[in-house]
Parts: C-alpha cells; sequence; structure tokens
C-alpha cells in the first residue's frame, strides 16, 4: 500500500504504518446520518431544513427550522455559538444538519445542529488524535479491500473489518464474536508481520557440525526429550549459511546449562564466548564447563582477569560483562545467559566485537524467566524460539501461605532444616525502615534472626560485597537475609527453604524464581508465602501451580485484571484487542498464515 505524501504524517500521529493498523481502530460510534420521514425523541438524527429566522439573546442563537422530511417545524438552539457555528445559517437556505431532538410540550428542538456536506449514511466516529473528518477520510481512503488483501489478510477477516467501518444496513450494537476475533486476528497479524520485517539476516562467520551426541550418551544422566529437541534445532542453525538468532527459554532448573554445553561442542573446533550477568553465576558456569568438557581449553573471564591474560589459546572463554572492555579473539559462536539481565546495547556490542563486516557469529541467548507461550509464538516471528519445559527431575517443593498465627510453626520448621545442616532463604520486600510498608525491612529484622540462631548472612541489591557474602553463605551459612537479588541463577545446593515476606507484592514469576533456589539438588523442598492479607486469589493459584510457563501465563491473568501495575507484555506492547492470557489459539493461527 503507498500512503500519499500528505498522510505520512497522520499515519506517524496515529502510531501506525498499514491498513491492517487502521482497520483495527474500529468506530467509538456511528451516527445514523440517513434520512427519516419521522421525528425520533431523544435520538440523534439528521435533518433536510430550510432556516427561516435566527433569533439572537446575550447567550443563545435560536434557529428556526423548517424539516422537509418531517413535515414541520423544529428549532435550532446553540448556546454560545463561535462565530464559524452561525456561518452555517443564512435565513432562506436549505441545508443538512444533524443532532439530538428532544420533544416538550408541544416544542422540538435540535441542540447545537451541526451542517452536515452529505445525508444517506451511516458515519462511523473515532476516538484518535486527528479530527473526525480527517480520520474518516484517511479510514475511506485506505481501509479498502484491495489494500487489506495485499497486506496478507484473510479473505473472510477483510470482510468483517470492512463490515466494521462500513456497515450495510444498521450500526453495529456490540462487538460480535465474529468482529472480536477480525480485530484480534488483524492487530495480531500486523504486529507480527512489522517483528518479521525487523529480522535481519546476516552471513555466518562459520557453518558449524562438531559431534554432540556421543558425550551426551556418556553423561551420568539422560538429557530430557526437550533439552535433546532445543539441540538440535540449534544443530539445524549452526549448518545453514547464515548466523543463528535463536532464544532458548527454560523453566527453573530445566537445565539449560546442557544445552550451552553441547553448542560448546557444536562448535568445536571453533571458539565459543559465553556472558553471564553476575561473577557467581560465571563461575558456577565455568565449573560445569570444566566439568563436562574435560578435552576443552575453557577460560573464565572476570573483572579480576589480568588485562594480559591471552585469551586466544582458549576453546571457550566465559566471562561477565568484562568481556565487552577486552580485546576477543575470533569466536564462531557467542552466548548470553540470563540475557534480560542486560540491555540490548551490551548484548549487540559482544556480537559486534568479534563480527566481520556483514558476517557475525551464531547467536543464542538463554533465559531462566519463562514466558507464556503466546509471547514464544510471538516472538518467533524476529527470533527462533526453543522453550524447556521439563525437568529433569521432579522437585519435591510444597507451597504455602502463611500468616501472622503461623509464626511459631514456621520458626519450628526453620529450626528443625538447619539441624539437618540445611540452609533458609528469607527475602524481605525493602533493605530500610519505610512508614508506607506494613513489612519489616532487613534492618529491622536482622536483630531477631541473629539472636536466636548462628550463622546468619545478609545482602541486597545495592552491596557492593553481595557476591563474596552469598559465595560465603554457600559455603558456611544456615540463614540468608536478602531481597529479591538471589531471585535468578545462584546455585545453592543445601537451600531447602525460602520465605518470601509481603509475597504479594511480587510478580508470579519472581516468586517461581525465587521458589526456584531451593530443592535444586533433589533435597525434599519448602516455600512460605508470608501475608498480611487475609485473602489473595492471587497467591493461592500460585501455591495450585509449579510449571513456569503455566505460571507466566497466570501472572498474563492477574495483570491484566490490574493485580500489577503494568498491563504491558514484556516486550512492551500494548494490544488494544488481543489477549495474551486467551488468546494462544488465534496467535497460533497468525504465526501459521505468516
Amino acid at each position: 500500500m503507498q500512503i500519499e505524501q500528505g498522510d505520512i504524517d497522520k499515519f506517524k500521529r496515529l502510531g501506525i504504518y498499514s491498513a491492517t493498523e487502521l482497520a483495527i481502530i474500529a468506530p467509538a460510534r456511528f451516527e445514523d446520518r440517513r434520512l427519516r420521514p419521522r421525528l425520533r425523541d431523544g435520538a440523534e438524527q439528521a435533518v433536510d431544513a430550510t432556516v427561516e429566522a435566527i433569533h439572537r439573546t446575550p447567550k443563545t442563537v435560536t434557529v428556526s427550522l423548517y424539516v422537509h422530511n418531517f413535515g414541520h417545524h423544529i428549532e435550532g438552539v446553540l448556546f454560545h455559538p463561535k462565530p464559524y457555528m452561525l456561518r452555517a445559517f443564512t435565513v432562506g437556505e436549505r441545508g443538512l444538519f444533524y443532532g439530538r431532538i428532544n420533544c416538550s410540550h408541544g416544542k422540538c428542538q435540535m441542540i447545537h445542529p451541526q451542517s452536515i456536506p452529505s445525508a444517506g449514511t451511516l458515519t462511523p466516529r473515532y476516538k484518535t488524535p486527528l479530527r473526525t473528518d480527517v480520520m474518516q477520510r484517511l479510514v475511506q481512503r485506505y481501509v479498502t479491500e484491495a489494500n487489506l488483501l495485499e497486506e496478507g489478510l484473510p479473505p473472510g477477516i477483510v470482510k468483517t473489518l470492512l463490515g466494521i467501518h462500513f456497515p450495510d444496513d444498521a450500526p453495529p450494537k456490540e462487538w460480535t464474536p465474529a468482529r472480536l476475533y477480525a480485530l484480534k486476528y488483524a492487530e495480531l497479524y500486523a504486529y507480527m508481520r512489522s517483528l518479521k520485517g525487523k529480522r535481519r539476516y546476516f552471513r555466518a562467520l562459520r557453518t558449524l557440525d562438531g559431534e554432540w551426541r556421543g558425550w551426551a550418551i556418556g553423561l551420568p544422566f539422560r538429557l530430557t526429550d526437550e533439552q535433546v529437541a532445543a539441540i538440535e534445532a540449534i544443530e539445524r542453525d549452526f549448518k545453514k549459511t547464515y548466523a543463528a538468532k535463536r532464544m532458548i527459554v527454560g523453566d527453573v532448573g530445566a537445565g539449560k546449562t546442557m544445552v550451552i554445553l553441547a553448542a560448546m561442542l557444536m562448535a568445536r573446533p571453533h571458539r565459543s564466548i559465553l556472558m553471564a550477568p553476575t561473577t557467581i553465576l560465571a563461575n558456577q558456569l565455568y565449573e560445569e564447563a570444566r566439568k563436562y568438557l574435560k578435552e576443552m581449553n575453557i577460560l573464565l573471564v572476570t573483572n579480576s582477569t589480568p588485562k594480559k591474560t591471552d585469551l586466544s589459546g582458549a576453546d571457550v572463554l566465559i566471562g561477565t560483562h568484562a568481556l565487552l572492555h577486552r580485546d576477543l579473539p575470533e569466536a564462531a559462536l557467542v552466548m548470553v545467559d540470563e540475557q534480560h539481565r542486560f540491555g540490548t546495547a551490551q548484548r549487540h556490542r559482544l556480537e559486534k566485537l568479534i563480527s566481520e563486516g556483514s558476517r557475525h557469529p551464531h547467536y543464542l541467548q538463554f533465559s531462566a524467566t519463562p514466558i507464556p507461550r503466546t509471547q514464544a509464538m510471538i516472538d518467533s516471528a524476529h527470533i527462533d524460539v526453543s522453550l524447556i519445559t521439563q525437568t529433569p527431575f521432579e522437585k519435591d517443593i510444597t507451597t504455602r501461605v502463611v500468616r501472622k498465627p503461623d509464626f511459631p510453626e514456621l520458626l519450628r520448621h526453620i529450626r528443625a532444616e538447619i539441624a539437618q545442616h540445611h540452609q533458609v532463604l528469607i527475602v524481605y520486600p525493602l533493605v530500610e525502615e519505610s512508614e508506607a510498608l506494613e513489612y519489616q525491612s532487613i534492618e529491622e529484622a536482622r536483630s531477631f534472626w541473629e539472636k536466636r540462631f548462628e550463622n546468619v548472612y545478609v545482602t541486597h541489591g545495592k552491596d557492593k560485597e553481595k557476591e563474596a557474602i552469598l559465595e560465603a553463605f554457600r559455603e558456611k551459612g544456615d540463614i540468608l537475609l536478602a531481597t529479591t537479588v538471589v531471585e535468578v541463577g545462584i546455585s545453592l545446593p543445601r537451600l531447602t527453604t525460602v520465605v518470601i515476606v509481603g509475597a504479594e507484592r511480587l510478580g508470579l514469576a519472581t516468586l517461581h524464581q525465587l521458589r526456584g533456589r531451593v530443592s535444586r539438588n533433589g533435597l525434599k523442598g519448602w516455600c512460605y508465602l508470608y501475608t498480611n492479607r487475609e485473602k489473595s486469589e492471587r497467591l493461592d493459584a500460585f501455591v495450585r501451580t509449579d510449571n513456569g510457563f503455566d505460571i507466566a501465563a497466570l501472572d498474563l491473568k492477574f495483570r491484566k485484571s490490574g493485580d500489577l501495575l503494568t498491563g504491558s507484555i514484556q516486550s512492551g506492547k500494548k494490544f488494544m484487542w488481543a489477549d495474551m492470557a486467551e488468546d494462544e489459539a488465534i496467535v497460533a493461527e497468525v504465526k501459521k498464515a505468516l
């Protein structure tokens, strides 16, 4: 569709770029401007009338009109009229007018009659930044069968959309399922089509075909079907001539590290680089790589790694953002773990550091924050997506909502776990006291725990020593008091209990990440959600659900109902019609069509 030069700014003001996007801006209401032979009291109507007289007072102008389609007189009343309004009325002239007519004591009045250029139509009214007449002309010019079909919408959807803007007879009084479906489909289609258009394909620095199956057979455990499916998808990506761009999303504890290691094997004999958001996580990945990839030369790069260290001899470089400040040797594969913890600029910078002109390394990003399946399908329009929903072993975690009367029992449980050499994490909403919050902060609560227990460690997001404290706690601690700093990544093998204070204040995805810290090695785990609220439907739903992808869908559902502060999906896109929690089937159809 070609947008005329004079209309480009209008499309920009609406924030749209296609006929499909224009078509989903449905009319807020319709004006029935068809001339009717009978007056309808209390209704908006069009009239064909001659101006017979005009009477002025300081505050009003009354226009006497003879209505030809009714065959009798009415009054037009304008309050505090602007000069341009009066130009529509000249004694003795005949014109078309529109407004609401009210009758009382044998006299009928049209309040603020509006001069209209034509009658005989159902005229849509839109709520947009544009003037109504400008918006109407845009819709008439661009929302056409030819334009919508050219953009790829199915004929049935096109017919329904045209019926929304240009109804044949009666204006639509309600959104029928067919109309709602067409608006949702068109909205998702336009968005996913634009994402698809933004995907750029670069020639790969190398095609990769290293062998991984023998290694997988030799592991002391069996990879899950979904781990294997993700690895095989990456294998197919690596054999193509253009650079892979794939996001692997795993549930908490789904074993995405094994997928990372398999990718490193497939990259051989070429180099791989893996960037992680924290030193602790980089260390953990380094130790796992050394444990399972014994034949490969693996190097850890953090802020404490000397600048003079030669990186060129390593098969695999694993590091933090410190990698961005080094002269990196050529690598055929770049991976980013917990990708949402890095800014877009940081992720792209790592990729560009080892690109050669238009040739790029294969690029994989990993996340342990599950997203709704609908979101994954939408994202797949511009990046390949693999989901790992299974965990290698069934976690035995009991989740409970607890309140003040349950506190003595909770204390007994904590003592029992520590007696078994297990660890306990207590997550507080704040570091310091706040009058705005009904829960204790870490600083208020720490003396209680330090008086009653030994080996209590404390850390939070602003703590510069947090990584050292977490390391010390892993080795020697019994209780860790923290904020959500421990949400992602850190492995604490002896941790069996997490207590989340003010649990109703956190998103379900964050609660799931915190719950995922316990029972990492098959130990029995407990997750206590401490709240002062008498009831919380959201927390009750969380207790019943342990799959991260189902929880992501629940999070969407409750966000939509206003339980969280924002209704936008993770990409930041807000939909007018589509419902991310309910419209998975429509998203699947759009994906198939694209």
